[in-house]
């Protein structure tokens, strides 16, 4: 049997910030592999670093110690607009308030990123395997059921469609890893359901790893594996 590649690796991570009663430390000497294709939730109380794991394993903050490596490539060795420039095309965001940007449509919402990838690598306008960004975007709407909506504003939209926007988004240039963060924890159970569906839907459709945050055990329940965070350490569940 082949071994699955290994997309995120990280190695002794620790973070530390500065708060009023003096240094705080969030995650302590913490390891983690995520192998391609495979689901992984993290889950833990409120306040236990959960969100914070994520952004360093994405690239999103940096490790007060340890090393990130993703997608083949330390996080260490490149700056911030490197580490976009990776992110982008390879790695997919979920976030619970969603981060639609108010000003732009659900089209342009999820055409954004393809185009911002397709700048960073050089395609000019092109976007995934050298497709129109607009035309790959609406068949990302399509999948989540929104083709109808592309010309509406975030403000016109209800919390589960904008969340499907942001899952259309986070799809669109077939990242092969996805972060996902609290993804149903703006939304009523009965649209969280449906978005929690969608989500693993699509994901099985890309064969892209998942890592998703959670405080619902139902939910970490579909994942390959459950970790728990406590006192800035993981275990298995």
């Amino acid at each position: 049997m082949t071994t699955p590649e290994i997309l995120c690796r990280a190695d002794r991570l620790a973070k530390h910030v500065s708060g009023p009663g003096g240094r705080l430390t969030i995650l302590r000497g913490l390891s983690l592999r995520i192998a391609a294709g495979e689901a992984v939730a993290i889950i833990g109380a409120s306040g236990s670093g959960k969100s914070t794991l994520l952004g360093l394993l994405a690239g999103l903050d940096l490790p007060s110690d340890g090393t990130v490596e993703l997608c083949g490539t330390p996080l260490a060795a490149l700056d911030e607009d490197g580490r976009a420039a990776l992110r982008a095309g390879q790695v997919g965001f979920v976030f619970q308030s969603f981060q639609l940007l108010p000003t732009l449509t659900a089209l342009e919402n999820v055409s954004l990123p393809l185009e911002l990838g397709a700048a960073a690598d050089g395609r000019g306008g092109s976007g995934v395997d050298g497709r129109d960004p607009t035309a790959v975007a609406r068949e990302a709407l399509e999948r989540v059921g929104l083709a109808a909506r592309a010309g509406h504003y975030p403000r016109q939209l209800s919390g589960g469609e904008q969340q499907r926007v942001a899952i259309a988004r986070a799809f669109a240039p077939g990242p092969r890893i996805l972060f996902a963060d609290e993804p149903t924890g703006n939304l009523d159970l009965a649209t969280g359901a449906r978005i929690i569906d969608l989500l693993f839907q699509l994901r099985a459709d890309a064969g892209a790893a998942l890592v998703l945050v959670t405080h619902d055990e139902a939910l970490a329940a579909r994942c390959d594996r459950r970790l728990g965070m406590r006192d800035g350490h993981l275990e298995v569940l």
